[in-house]
């Protein structure tokens, strides 16, 4: 059972009942991520995040870690470029303990100085690590030169410069300013009950300020281009993409459908002709990357530099065969088969479960009947994937970030427009 309850100051409470489960997962979700930041401070959200549990005026860092491994589940957090989350799975008897340390980190986090320092010197090296491996660098690379001056193309982990910056301050601004009830979705799933879990939260949460709602910057613009980072590796590494549709559009089912079929299993086209036909590549796939009012659809791949033009030829090949047409209805049911596959397998965790609810109150503003789900994937046939690829693979160029030691980037515009 669904359902869903407003707090007074604004914390929406989206609950679903798993009577069959000993667990539940419960995560505390603010609509605030790296897109919200100012450029100067890149990275202050991902920042706060590690230090919520540092520390509290309740609770030492070490007090936190020992409880979250005394509930025998999960304490965890991350951050996206529209949101971060702080979560738990418990065995349902530990529901209330969970509520109360998610309160503590977020309403008492003291923010010493100290720890702060220590936890930036963290988040450098975490920042280094990424730049030391360039198929995780590549991903950010490609960001910034499609979202170009925009902050959608901002690392979510931020610069080394910027994090340098970031003070006590900042950090308790950007805390009281943001994590207020209207940008806050608490949602939850498992052996539990939606009014009982509601009156813990309304207590746990009370201090919360309602605040006003988050704002988004402008609308993206997205840029083509050629772009390559010279790095001394034994391979290339490439992501190619242009850009794509919303996670509210009406056309979001169709997309995922032409791009599981273009890159997203092993039984794909560019897995089957790159890898398995040509042996060009260890790995290739396509993914969509979609935010709140935009998106991009991106393939990666990391191949030999003497293979490079080869492997970039292949895959434009592909966009332009899905788009004049070129793909048969075996290929569209197998897609459908294999998304809702995932999905009905993901619903049998909690976790998965709790993910989804508060991902649909942030994008949607509602819980989609899965029947309805179901439905909207299996009226996509041939002519809907065709007519999205159309939109998506116009006459504009791609967008291609390159990592490695290239001879002749220029070589590769032959195959940049479609």
């Amino acid at each position: 059972m669904l359902r869903k309850t407003t707090l007074n100051n604004g914390i929406r409470v989206v609950t679903e009942q798993m009577p069959d489960v000993h667990s539940v997962s419960v995560g505390f979700w603010v609509e605030n991520g790296s897109r919200h930041e100012a450029g100067s401070l890149n990275g202050i959200s991902h920042f706060l995040e590690h230090m919520l549990f540092k520390g509290t005026s309740r609770r030492s860092a070490l007090d936190i870690a020992r409880e979250a491994d005394s509930f025998g589940g999960v304490l965890n957090a991350f951050t996206s470029r529209e949101y971060s989350c702080y979560y738990a799975k418990v065995l349902d008897s530990r529901l209330p303990d969970a509520v109360d340390l998610l309160s503590d980190l977020v309403l008492n986090s003291t923010l010493d100085e100290v720890e702060i320092e220590k936890e930036r010197r963290v988040i450098l090296q975490e920042i280094s690590m990424v730049e030391d491996t360039p198929e995780d660098q590549i991903h950010d690379l490609f960001s910034e030169k499609i979202w170009a001056k925009h902050p959608l193309g901002r690392p979510v982990l931020g610069l080394l410069a910027s994090v340098e910056k970031i003070t006590r301050q900042d950090l308790q601004h950007l805390l009281s300013s943001r994590y207020v009830g209207h940008n806050i979705v608490i949602s939850a799933s498992g052996h539990l009950q939606h009014d009982v879990i509601c009156r813990q939260i309304e207590k746990a949460f009370a201090a919360v300020p309602p605040g006003s709602q988050r704002t988004l910057c402008e609308l993206p613009r997205h840029q083509t281009g050629l772009y390559l980072l010279e790095k001394p590796l034994e391979q290339v590494h490439f992501c190619l993409g242009c850009k794509a549709l919303p996670q509210t559009h009406d056309d979001r089912f169709t997309l995922q459908v032409l791009n599981t079929l273009l890159g997203a299993s092993m039984s794909s086209r560019l897995f089957q002709q790159v890898r398995e036909e040509r042996g060009l590549t260890y790995s290739i796939y396509s993914y969509l990357n979609c935010h709140s009012d935009s998106g991009a659809l991106v393939v990666y791949g990391g191949t030999a530099n003497d293979h490079l033009a080869q492997v970039i030829e292949l895959v434009v090949e592909q966009f332009r065969t899905i788009k004049s047409g070129q793909i048969s209805s075996n290929e569209v049911i197998r897609a459908r088969e294999q998304i809702k596959g995932n999905l009905l397998l993901s619903l049998e965790s909690s976790d998965n479960r709790m993910s989804r609810l508060a991902r649909n109150e942030i994008y949607l503003g509602y819980q989609p009947a899965l029947e309805s789900l179901v439905s909207q994937l299996d009226q996509v046939d041939v002519d809907a994937v065709t007519r999205v690829a159309h939109d998506l693979f116009g006459a504009e160029s791609l967008t291609l970030q390159v990592v490695g030691a290239v001879d002749d980037l220029d070589a590769l515009a032959q195959y940049m427009t479609l």
